[in-house]
């Protein structure tokens, strides 16, 4: 049999079924266990597929490239994010150093933060304002202003971060995907995510259920890096990859 077909059996294998095992497949292709584990590696490395201890599970992300504004973000599950930001502030302890990523449902977090003795720095000019006017010593890296976004972005503003290091931090995501990890559409805020999370003892990824199993343009950390605060999760496949929170 031809290493073409071998590949579209396995996928057609896995079409409507949660997961497949190796010894299913080998009995189906009449091929070893060494090949089908390499046809399971090339058609992973694809993204057709991924693959589990033992077999492979279906690759069912979704792909976006596109970026909504924040006037557009913000009507989209306000019930849920609100729940999210409202534990994400109750992990704020006195004397704290925390980073807080620009995003609608960080920006939720300030209302709820009872912590007083804090110190602060984000990226958003917007979250920067709130935070101060609540009494908070807030400190802006430098930057170029993404209004989209309404954050500060940019070489400087990385090598801004790298002086500091974080008790914890809270970030924003577009993406989270077992195959590609946490991602986001543009490569300057990712750039700025994954400095914040090397500078980080503890960071939390702030995420609605919508993002989950899908990917965009850039990734910027690994699921096993970060500990992910959700709504609620409809495929729980995600708690053996990643250690998550799910708070409604």
């Amino acid at each position: 049999m031809l290493t073409e077909e071998r590949h579209q059996m396995i996928l057609n294998a896995l079409d409507g079924k949660n997961a497949v095992t190796l010894s299913e497949l080998c009995s189906l292709l009449g091929a070893s266990a060494s090949t089908v584990r390499r046809d399971l590696n090339h058609l992973a490395e694809r993204g057709l597929l991924i693959k589990i201890h033992g077999g492979a599970m279906p690759c069912i992300d979704k792909f976006s490239f596109g970026e909504q504004n924040i006037e557009e973000k913000s009507h989209l599950y306000n019930d849920e994010k609100t729940a999210i930001a409202k534990y994400a502030a109750s992990l704020i302890e006195d004397g704290d150093f925390v980073f807080i990523d620009a995003g609608t449902t960080t920006e939720k977090m300030i209302d709820y933060i009872s912590a007083k003795n804090v110190t602060f720095v984000t990226n958003a000019f917007v979250h920067a304002k709130k935070l101060a006017q609540r009494g908070f010593k807030v400190f802006l890296p430098a930057g170029e202003i993404k209004l989209t976004t309404e954050a500060i972005v940019g070489a400087e503003c990385v090598s801004s971060l790298q002086a500091y290091n974080f008790t914890k931090s809270f970030i924003g995501a577009n993406g989270i995907s077992l195959s590609a990890g946490v991602s986001t559409p543009d490569r300057n805020e990712a750039s700025i995510k994954a400095e914040v999370i090397r500078h980080s003892m503890n960071a939390y990824i702030l995420s609605d259920h919508s993002k989950f199993d899908q990917i965009t343009s850039v990734t910027f950390t690994d699921l096993d890096k970060v500990i992910i605060i959700t709504d609620k999760l409809s495929d729980k496949k995600y708690l053996t990859a990643a250690n998550i929170k799910e708070v409604m």
